[in-house]
């Protein structure tokens, strides 16, 4: 098979959560452990930093990537899910997984995984930890997919956990309570391995330490601790918290005899992009008109990006939105900005709600637009409709801003 016919057997034969929902969930881990029985247990030859949360993970996993980079680690980042390139996903030192591994992985295990039914997100875990050990990492930064307790990657016994924060999201597989999420994604703290929590939250924070004591883990609450201001290349006002979460994630690393001077912090946190390629976080694609586009969809990263949004200089604001359909519009429509224009489209998956169907749910809340047939087409409207002293934001879901990327 070509890479094209290898990402096509994978997006198409075995179900997703990022296109299909909730019929790619699964209940347990028991066939991400046979997948790594399969293969020799690769997550047992590289170190790793599991990271969790609502917002923020991708920020805080790069972030990270990048300060473990410029203190001269071979620096393995699995993240997900991607914007234009499936092997967006797996790279080392910012450099992404080849074309030639993805097939060969797929190639090699395709009957295995037909036979166990295994789905996307397990195969692609598998991928990762495979193409980590092969590499010989010397530390590999994990972003959990979905939750925690369940999810593929938590086979891992990390160095450090990290929890950036909790938000309603994902409530049909992790619950309705900032609670039960935070029990959920509590998972990934281990016996005996330290955990950062990014956030205090009056709800969650009983939880967080339950489960640590309970695994005799060290736990500390990152915007509890005093830290300098750093300054990193990722816009957005929100960056703030990811950086202390970042700062105290370190320094538990340092305990752990890792050698990271505090230069290496400094150039880390202002290089996150030229050293991991991350894109879609507060991303300025044009000026005149500005275009700025944010992968923020639920409650919590919309609230970061929205107070960011008011404190530019506009005329006037053209935001194109599309949301995946199962996203409750009502929790998100009091965010939204009533003196913008509204151009409302659907991503091009399965999931992506119809932008009609959007249109006519945000009208309810005085939020006025037009709606469209796609993505670009929005886009090109707005484009059209804006004056140069205007700006265009672009987002709602990961999925629309990977289509103007």
């Amino acid at each position: 098979m070509t890479y094209q016919e290898t990402l096509n057997w994978m997006f198409s034969q075995l179900p997703m959560y990022q296109k299909q929902g909730k019929s790619a969930f699964k209940k347990d881990l028991s066939n991400t452990l046979k997948l790594a029985e399969h293969l020799n247990r690769p997550e047992h030859k590289f170190k790793s930093i599991h990271v969790a949360g609502t917002n923020g993970k991708g920020s805080t996993s790069h972030m990270l990537a990048s300060v473990l980079q410029e203190a001269g680690y071979k620096v393995g980042l699995y993240t997900s899910p991607h914007l234009k390139d499936f092997r967006e996903r797996i790279k080392i030192n910012g450099k992404e997984v080849g074309k030639q591994f993805v097939i060969g992985f797929i190639k090699r295990n395709k009957a295995f995984f037909e036979a166990n039914a295994l789905s996307f997100f397990e195969m692609t875990v598998g991928m990762a930890f495979k193409y980590f050990s092969k590499e010989k990492v010397d530390i590999a930064v994990v972003e959990v997919g979905l939750g925690g307790r369940l999810d593929s990657t938590n086979i891992i016994t990390p160095e450090l956990s990290v929890i950036t924060n909790i938000g309603i999201d994902h409530s049909q597989f992790l619950g309705n309570t900032l609670e039960a999420i935070a029990f959920e994604k509590g998972g990934i703290i281990k016996p005996n391995i330290p955990v950062v929590i990014g956030e205090t939250q009056k709800e969650t924070q009983s939880v967080f330490k339950d489960l640590a004591k309970k695994n005799n883990s060290n736990i500390t609450f990152a915007d509890q601790e005093i830290s300098e201001n750093y300054k990193t290349d990722l816009l957005g006002s929100y960056q703030s918290k990811n950086i202390k979460t970042v700062i105290q994630a370190v320094k538990e690393l340092k305990n752990k005899d890792y050698k990271i001077s505090e230069e290496n912090i400094k150039q880390g946190l202002l290089k996150v992009i030229n050293n991991t390629g991350l894109l879609g976080r507060w991303q300025v694609l044009n000026e005149k008109p500005k275009v700025v586009c944010d992968t923020g969809h639920n409650r919590e990263g919309l609230q970061y990006v929205m107070h960011q949004l008011l404190n530019e200089n506009f005329n006037q604001l053209h935001i194109v939105f599309g949301v995946v359909n199962d996203k409750d519009t009502s929790s998100i429509a009091d965010l939204l900005p009533k003196n913008a224009s509204y151009y409302f489209c659907k991503p091009d998956i399965p999931r992506g709600m119809d932008a009609y169907k959007l249109q006519k749910a945000l009208c309810k809340f005085n939020l006025k637009g037009n709606a469209y047939n796609s993505v670009s087409e929005a886009y090109k409207m707005a484009l059209k409709q804006a004056d140069l002293n205007d700006l265009i934001f672009v987002g709602g879901s990961t999925f629309v801003v990977a289509e103007i990327i």
